[in-house]
Parts: structure tokens; sequence; C-alpha cells
């Protein structure tokens, strides 16, 4: 994958803009951090940080250390000491960075999840991991069609080949426990490798795969989004979203992850609001709660009976109206609060720029009027009459 002002060398560096994998678009490569501590010095006493931190393919990222006479730099294809073989990934980020990264991951420098680096990557060992990478869409094509032979619930979502072409990970999503021992059997005969099997969430999924959101932008599980936190339906409800499943749920089947952005900043204003189950006692009748706009800080009210005529009140007068019923002092009506009073079956377009038609853009119809030919005839003997 590449940056959209450049294309991708035989080695799979960017040709256009030069920066190794790091250029400022972020599209080179998905999670990039980016490094701000790259062009500063370090400190009297302090020494390099010894760890870099390693993509392989999609969103996997691990840390790693290496020797004292191979500096890795950001963008740079190393060799990795993996069970049985080695792997091949590229160095996303390096310095004194990598020491905050960890901290954040809780993973502290003897931890034994940090893995060694060998050596840079040869051009044979590149070229082998670039013939690996073209297998992979048919290894999950012919797993697909195994796992369905056996009847197992299961989607096999994304292959992954170890760069000495001695392991494949097939990463799944099933729903329910799958009993897949047959399946691996089948598989390690077919295609002469150790199979490993990780079942994968929906989100996890979507985020290695990636694709376009309904915003037309690129998912943000698979750009820089690497925490997943629940989000609940609770959520659309107080921003006041339609609960429509096809709008709120991501291409993951899920509920967006979006929807917590702006969340903190709708439960503070929210709670300058009243509660939606207080009523608006008045002497012309009982004011119910309708809809609530919460940045513009404004409500809506009807009368009982009187559904179709909503009353747009401040909530410093909702306010007031409710300390005077608690006073029981008396309140003559809605109206006399009421900022404006809309008819609401009457429907109209809200814009920042006021009241628009939907239809404003449409050419108007031209009338056509066609004339009625007369035609003259005429007889022998015969004239016209005026």
């Amino acid at each position: 994958m590449s940056c959209s002002n450049c294309t991708s060398g035989s080695e799979g560096t960017p040709r256009g803009c030069r920066s190794n994998g790091t250029c400022g678009s972020d599209s080179c490569n998905k999670l990039t951090v980016f490094d701000w501590l790259e062009n500063m010095q370090l400190a009297d006493g302090q020494h390099p940080c010894p760890f870099v931190e390693v993509r392989f393919k999609n969103s996997r990222k691990e840390f790693f250390s290496f020797p004292e006479d191979l500096k890795p730099q950001a963008g740079a294809l190393v060799i990795t000491k993996v069970d049985g073989g080695y792997d091949l990934g590229r160095v996303t980020l390096a310095g004194p960075l990598v020491s905050m990264q960890m901290k954040r991951k809780k993973i502290s420098k003897d931890s034994e999840k940090i893995g060694s680096i060998l050596r840079l990557a040869a051009t044979q060992e590149i070229n082998l991991w670039h013939e690996l990478r073209e297998k992979e869409a048919h290894l999950q094509v012919e797993a697909r069609k195994l796992a369905i032979a056996l009847n197992l619930e299961m989607k096999i979502s994304d292959v992954e080949y170890q760069a000495d072409g001695k392991k494949a990970t097939f990463y799944y999503t099933a729903d329910q426990r799958v009993d897949f021992r047959q399946l691996i059997k089948d598989m390690a005969q077919a295609f002469s490798v150790r199979i490993e099997m990780r079942q994968i969430g929906l989100r996890m999924e979507a985020s290695r795969l990636g694709g376009i959101g309904s915003c037309g932008r690129e998912l943000c599980c698979s750009t820089w989004l690497t925490d997943f936190r629940s989000v609940s339906s609770g959520a659309a409800r107080y921003q006041q979203l339609s609960l429509n499943p096809q709008k709120l749920s991501g291409q993951c089947g899920r509920l967006k992850c979006c929807l917590n952005y702006e969340l903190d900043a709708y439960r503070t204003e929210i709670k300058k609001f009243p509660k939606p189950e207080i009523k608006l006692h008045t002497e012309k009748g009982i004011g119910v709660f309708q809809k609530m706009d919460i940045f513009k800080g404004v409500l809506w009210y009807a009368y009982k009976n009187e559904w179709m005529t909503w009353h747009k009140l401040s909530v410093k007068d909702v306010q007031t109206i409710i300390e005077k019923n608690k006073s029981k002092t008396p309140v003559s009506s809605l109206e006399e609060f009421a900022e404006q009073t809309v008819n609401s079956d009457v429907r109209g377009f809200d814009s920042d720029l006021g009241e628009d038609s939907l239809t404003r853009f449409d050419q108007p119809k031209k009338k056509t009027f066609f004339k009625k030919k007369r035609t003259k005839k005429q007889h022998n003997g015969t004239k016209k009459k005026v």
C-alpha cells in the first residue's frame, strides 16, 4: 500500500516521496506513528533505545531488540527470529519514542513478548517474501473450500505466510467454538506447510482488511485506532441519533467506533437540560417534551391533545417554568415563553445559511404552447366565410 502521491518500488518502499514508508499522508503504512523525536539529540547521560517497533502484514506490530552493530531506521526491512525459522517485517518506529509506546502498551524491557532482530533483509529474502504474498489469496480460497466441505461455521478472513515459507497463519472469525482439528490436517496435507489458526473479532478483522467508511475516509481501526472500546446504543441516544442499525453499524457489523468520539461532550452538555419526563403545567394545559437540540440549547414542547403544534423554548425558560411549578406559581401558557411556535406537519430544509428549498437547483419546466395549425380547404365554387 503506497501513498497517493507515489508508487511502490521493487522492495516495497515508495518511489515518489522517498520517505521509506513514513510519508506525511499516512498511507504507506497502517497505524504509522509520527516520530517527532527523530531529529533531536539525546541529553547527556542518556543512552539510545535498544528496541524498535516492527510491523508485519496489515496491522500486526511487535517490539524487537537489535544487535549493537545494527541500527535499523524507520522503513528498513529486517529479519526477525521466530520459532523454527525467521520472518520479515518493516521497522515503523525507532528511537526514544519506542520506549513511550512500550510504556503505553504496558510492555516491560524484560518481557518475553520482545523478540530479536537478526539482520537486515537481503534481496533474495525480499523476493521470496513478495512471492509468498502473491500466493496468500489463492491459499485463502482453497482453505475456505476445505472449511465448507467440512461444514464448519467459520470465516477465514486473512492468511499470512511466514517469510521463510515454512508456516502459514490463518485468521478466522466464528460466533461459536469450532473444532478445526480435521481442517488443520487437510490444510497441512494440501499446502505442505505448518498451520496455525488464530481467532479474531469482527473489529479486528475490519482493521486487518481495511476499507472506506461511510464518511469517505479510511477506517479508523486500520489507520490510527489501536484500542477497541465497547460501543453501546446509549451513545446514539445521548447524541439524539436515529436508532437505525444500517446507519450506525460499520463494515464490521458492530456499532461504529466514532460514536464514542463526541460522547463526552454530549454528556457534559446534557446535564444542563431538564429531564424529558418532567411536564410543564400551565393554565392552558400540560406541556409534554418532544425533542431537544443540545448545542443550540433549545427544547420543543407540545400541549396534550395538541400534538401538531410545538413550542420552542430555551433551557433557561424551561427551568423558570419548572421552578414556578414547584412553588405553585401560576403560569399562563407556553406561548408566554416560547421563542417560536412551529406546526410539526410543515417540514422544511434548515441549514446554517438559512432555510432553503431542496429543489432550488432544479431547472424549472418550460411551458410549451402548441399552436393549432389551421388548414384552409378550398372547394370549387366555394369561398371562405368571414
